[in-house]
């Protein structure tokens, strides 16, 4: 059987690709909770044991299903993020249809993949709505837990409920995340990121997010003063203020780059004007006016040095729902130059030449964040027209 290491807690752990899986006797959501997608963040895997084992010894009563998966089980063993490829980055369309029909070479991370991919149909196939994924990080620096979510109105309103920094924008500069691949489909999902690699207190705060989260989906039956107590540590975990942040800025690291961030600095840090904040291949990079720093890259493996973020103001936040639930990006087909990209209307073709007068916000105002350029043109997708929502209005959450 696979075996994962922990240096937080200098023990190992024997597990499955399902590490745990909970059917309760009432129906309620299906609650899917992925750990160690990168093999050199075992916390999440730590957490979900922990969970399940204290969920069966307590007999505690379930609604629903609820499924503790391990993403990457050959590079947990090994202790790496990955072997040849990200497997959190390799959730194309294209990648997924190459897997399914067989074609070509699988390196061990694909084989990962694919093994995923078998996981999300049997799923689908045999479990009810509504379903909440949520996939366990942990940083290679020294951060408060943060929620990564792609910007759709269900998304939103749901991760509102956790008293924790909510970042919208990552899916503009990361292309291929699983969660992604799921959240196009339209259901809600989102990354936790608990602390850092290799302390303890990311497991443990992994450990108090699974059980508010199966609290406040009501897989697990509690009253209104025990979902206080829940929601209180996942707040106690937290230094950063609860509100909704915006990456606009990625610094990214090419296959031969060479890239050293400079020791010191925390997520979430501001940093002045004309700080040096990392070395590269030409020289030190500094800010040329103050930023607040995100997820700066202190491992080997990563093609993203360092993201620029920036409070969304609550105006636009709500400005944005009202604009989306009246569909107001049909009226951007009225302009020339931009069209549909296909009949069922999430993506939108806009030549590269009109794309130059239209502000980014307009489209982030509208839901359009994802972008796939060609020569001429940029493919901007919106997740709103796919969403499910009318899964989840039952939801306790959702009233």
């Amino acid at each position: 059987m696979p075996e994962v290491y922990s240096k937080a807690l200098g023990s190992s752990l024997q597990f499955k690709r399902i590490v745990g899986h909970i059917k309760g006797k009432q129906p309620g959501p299906t609650v899917v909770f992925f750990g160690g997608i990168h093999g050199n963040e075992p916390a999440g895997i730590f957490a979900l044991d922990e969970v399940v084992k204290k969920l069966r010894s307590n007999k505690t009563p379930f609604n629903g299903e609820f499924f503790a998966v391990a993403g990457n089980v050959s590079a947990l063993q090994k202790k790496v993020r990955f072997h040849e490829e990200d497997l959190n980055r390799i959730w194309h369309p294209e990648r997924i249809a190459q897997l399914e029909r067989q074609n070509g070479r699988e390196t061990p991370d694909a084989k990962e993949m694919r093994a995923l991919m078998g996981f999300l149909k049997e799923l689908f196939s045999t479990t009810s709505p509504p379903y909440y994924f949520i996939d366990l990080h942990t940083t290679s620096g020294e951060t408060s837990p943060f929620i990564v979510v792609n910007d759709s109105l269900l998304n939103r309103k749901f991760v509102s409920n956790y008293p924790l920094p909510i970042i919208l924008g990552i899916e503009e500069y990361l292309s291929g995340a699983l969660l992604s691949h799921i959240n196009e489909m339209g259901y809600v999902s989102f990354g936790y990121e608990s602390g850092q690699h290799d302390a303890a207190s990311a497991i443990e705060n992994s450990i108090n997010f699974i059980n508010y989260t199966l609290a406040l989906t009501g897989a697990v039956d509690v009253g209104v003063e025990e979902l206080a107590k829940l929601r209180c540590k996942v707040a106690d975990s937290c230094d950063e203020p609860h509100t909704f942040y915006e990456i606009y800025y990625q610094h990214e690291i090419g296959p031969s780059d060479q890239f050293d961030m400079l020791p010191g600095f925390v997520n979430f840090q501001k940093v002045p004007k004309n700080q040096p904040i990392a070395i590269n291949g030409q020289g030190v990079i500094k800010t040329t006016k103050p930023r607040q720093l995100f997820m700066p890259l202190y491992q080997k493996k990563g093609s993203e040095g360092f993201y620029f973020i920036r409070e969304i103001p609550r105006f636009f936040l709500w400005m944005s729902k009202w604009v989306r639930n009246l569909k107001m990006d049909s009226v951007l087909t009225l302009l020339p130059g931009i069209n549909w990209a296909s009949n069922d209307k999430v993506a939108l073709m806009v030549n590269k030449k009109i794309a130059r007068f239209m502000a980014k916000p307009i489209f982030h105002l509208l839901g359009y964040r994802a972008r796939y350029i060609d020569q001429n043109h940029l493919i901007i997708k919106n997740r709103e027209r796919n969403s499910k929502e009318r899964d989840y209005i039952d939801a306790p959450w959702y009233r």
